[in-house]
């Protein structure tokens, strides 16, 4: 590609205008975050109506010229930008040349109930951004339906959870400022099992599985990195579940144990007699 960048210079009213959506007030207000990277930009170019804008360096378009053709396509402004003004609005220490603005995704609670959801995962005072992309990409993998960020958890639209939700942001709904209250009942009325998971869980993931407990529609509560569930959180559970610890580690962190309690109803549910299983005559 021989064409110069057109954005030169961080001044630029554009590029001050991305650069701001690196805070969450300015995220709130304008209802647009940040989308850095090929697989990001990829994934938000696929997803119909989401990609308003995208920055990218000469060297960024032409290594990924199927993605800035799949962008031209959505209708979405693009400009050429120097590698300072890409420096400048991402939020990494090595920019990888594309940086995307895109429309706020999450999905009202009550829609996400109407859908009859058969796995959810729920995120209850979760604080840490990185943790909060990671469990979204692990309910993503695990065949989930939805996942929910409680009221008092970190931001979705955060650049390090949607850098760690490594796209999955873009496939599957999540609904976000949920009273747990609220989501735990909502789910509840919606027929799905509540379980929360705890270190200190008085029922095993294990014995839950070898008793066929878990293969109807579940939604797991995950809580706080540092302290976990309160007492007032496990007691709207149905269960409390712990991942059992079956060598000498002293425990899980969040995202590893969402992973493992995720997958673990995903098998239940799709073994004969689950929620997902196929009658085959």
């Amino acid at each position: 590609m021989s064409a110069a960048p057109e954005l030169i210079s961080p001044r630029s009213p554009r590029v001050s205008a991305a650069r701001r959506l690196a805070r969450r007030n300015f995220r709130g207000k304008e209802r647009l975050f940040l989308a850095e990277g090929p697989q990001a930009v990829r994934e938000a170019a696929g997803h119909k109506d989401t990609l308003v804008e995208l920055f990218a360096t000469v060297d960024a378009a032409e290594r990924y010229a199927d993605i800035i053709g799949s962008v031209r396509g959505t209708g979405a402004r693009f400009h050429l930008a120097s590698e300072d003004v890409i420096a400048d609005i991402s939020t990494t220490v090595t920019p990888q040349g594309l940086v995307g603005i895109c429309r706020f995704l999450d999905t009202p609670f009550e829609e996400i109930l109407a859908a009859r959801p058969q796995l959810v995962a729920v995120l209850a005072n979760v604080r840490d951004p990185g943790n909060a992309g990671t469990v979204l990409r692990c309910a993503d993998a695990a065949g989930a339906e939805a996942v929910v960020l409680t009221d008092a958890s970190v931001d979705l639209y955060n650049p390090k959870a949607v850098r760690a939700s490594v796209g999955s942001l873009f496939h599957l709904p999540v609904a976000v400022g949920v009273p747990v209250e609220d989501a735990v009942q909502g789910l509840k009325d919606a027929g799905v099992r509540i379980l929360a998971a705890d270190g200190a869980g008085t029922d095993d993931l294990d014995d839950e599985l070898d008793q066929g407990a878990m293969g109807g529609p579940t939604a797991w509560v995950f809580g706080n990195e540092a302290w976990g569930l309160p007492e007032e959180t496990r007691a709207l559970a149905d269960a409390v579940v712990r991942v059992p610890i079956h060598g000498k580690a002293e425990s899980l962190n969040l995202a590893t144990a969402a992973a493992v309690c995720l997958y673990a109803s995903a098998r239940a549910q799709r073994a004969p007699g689950g929620c997902r299983s196929v009658t085959r005559g």
